[in-house]
């Protein structure tokens, strides 16, 4: 070390006076002036310790003290420290170097203490999906890769990364919605119709449907090209001759279930029936919510995107998907069972086979690497609920009899009628030849049946008296 840097200020002579005295070195910090900051400039604080001196100024007191030749306990008192922190500040430097001797972090160490594992899955999620809230990535990272995160701890990972809280304005909600379910099955019936193009033949088709409120299960559909009253009606026997009669049945103001005065077909359908109507309240479609979501599911996952070659076909691919809307999609809005599971009362039943084959299959997983396919089947037969499940290489039936084994035996060879398209499990309405007799709406006001026949003789001319049209 040069001369000049053991030179202090404070040791050099004073001219025309006598030496200094020897006093120990001091740390040199700047004077904060005022009460706070002043604007443009932040508060920094330099890295000293607890005894005032800067890693240079280390440096220097041990230089000064190899030179010194003096005792750890008599160079000390001169410096301002203990012979303790001279040793410490020695054995550091023989260590480290000038390393040693720079400021080492106390206290507990700040930031997550995750795995880098989950640090980094939790900050792909958030790329890949940006609108996911850390609860919803602790989630599926728990359903997922099984990685243990709490919301609190995702939150503090994306704040590490960089993740600041965005203020977004607010606006006027929705009126909360007050939704019902009716209690059992074919308590309430909804019923709607859905219109779209056939794109090949840029044709209008009506879809009219009829859903069970209490199991989302889909009773009875109908595709036709036109939106008469009698076509909604056949649709209604079918569902009816197929799983029995509804209690209630809600519609909308359609002309097909309501009339400006009187009584309606449908009305009086479902009045020889014993079926009480529910009419929902004008331009308010959220009434009959259920089976607007149900359209909306048809058009996203079928109808969006087929393409049909005439309405024959596409009235049976629109029932097969219901069949597989019935018993084979999970609905969100009834705990993820199948429209089917509710509505033939086997939902726990089903519940329970699952719970024990997710048990089966991650134990097979475990042991061989592969998982099993799953399989359960849920239905009615003679008015009475089954359910059809596998256990390990056996079927096992479940019905009101019990329990019972499944002998499984070989398929038919397959022949050409097996590759057509089968027919939809869900009933649908058929037309009869004379399906408008009867069901003639009563005429507007100012209008008679007569004006048919009023306009045709005027057309050809009046008759000679006596004669006849």
């Amino acid at each position: 070390m040069s001369d000049e840097l053991l030179n202090h200020p404070e040791d050099r002579p004073v001219p025309g006076g006598e030496p200094p005295e020897e006093q120990p070195i001091k740390s040199h910090k700047p004077r904060l002036t005022g009460y706070g900051p002043r604007r443009g400039a932040a508060l920094t604080r330099l890295p000293t310790t607890e005894t005032g001196f800067t890693p240079e100024q280390r440096l220097l007191v041990l230089d000064t003290w190899r030179r010194s030749g003096l005792p750890a306990a008599d160079f000390a008192p001169l410096v301002g420290v203990s012979r303790h922190t001279l040793y410490a500040w020695q054995k550091a430097f023989s260590r480290e170097g000038p390393a040693g001797l720079m400021e080492k972090p106390r206290g507990v160490r700040t930031g997550s203490r995750l795995p880098d594992l989950t640090r980094r899955t939790i900050l792909m999620l958030k790329e890949e999906h940006p609108d996911w809230g850390c609860q919803r990535i602790s989630d599926m990272m728990h359903r997922g890769p099984a990685l243990p995160a709490s919301a609190a701890t995702v939150a503090k990972v994306l704040h590490e990364a960089g993740y600041v809280m965005e203020a977004v304005p607010t606006r006027a909600h929705e009126p909360k919605v007050n939704s019902f379910e009716r209690a059992k099955p074919n308590q309430l019936w909804q019923t709607d119709l859905f219109t779209f193009m056939l794109k090949r033949q840029n044709r209008r088709v009506y879809l009219v449907a009829f859903l069970d409120d209490h199991s989302r299960f889909v009773v009875g559909y109908g595709l036709y090209a036109s939106q008469a009253t009698a076509l909604v009606l056949e649709v209604l026997r079918a569902a009816i001759a197929g799983f029995g009669t509804p209690e209630e049945v809600l519609t909308d103001n359609g002309t097909q279930y309501v009339t400006w005065r009187g009584k309606s077909a449908f009305a009086r359908e479902c009045e020889t029936r014993g079926i009480q109507q529910i009419v929902a309240s004008p331009h308010r479609p959220q009434t009959l919510g259920k089976i607007e979501r149900f359209w909306g599911t048809l058009w996203r996952e079928c109808v969006e995107a087929a393409v049909f070659l005439d309405l024959g076909e596409a009235r049976q691919r629109i029932g097969l998907f219901i069949d597989h809307y019935n018993f084979q999609r999970p609905h969100q809005g009834i705990d993820g069972s199948t429209p089917a599971d509710r509505f033939f009362g086997a939902s726990e039943d089903v519940k329970r086979a699952l719970a024990a084959r997710v048990e089966a299959n991650a134990l097979e997983l475990a042991r061989q690497g592969v998982p099993k396919a799953p399989f359960y089947l849920t239905g009615q037969a003679g008015g009475q609920p089954f359910s059809v499940h596998a256990e390990g290489e056996r079927v096992i039936l479940t019905s009101s009899d019990g329990r019972q084994e499944i002998d499984l035996v070989p398929p038919r060879p397959a022949s050409d009628a097996a590759l057509a398209l089968p027919e939809p499990v869900t009933p649908h309405g058929v037309l009869s030849a004379n399906f408008d007799e009867g069901f003639e709406e009563p005429p507007a006001p100012g209008e008679s049946p007569l004006d048919a026949g009023l306009a045709r003789l005027q057309t050809n001319g009046t008759p000679p008296e006596g004669g006849a049209s």
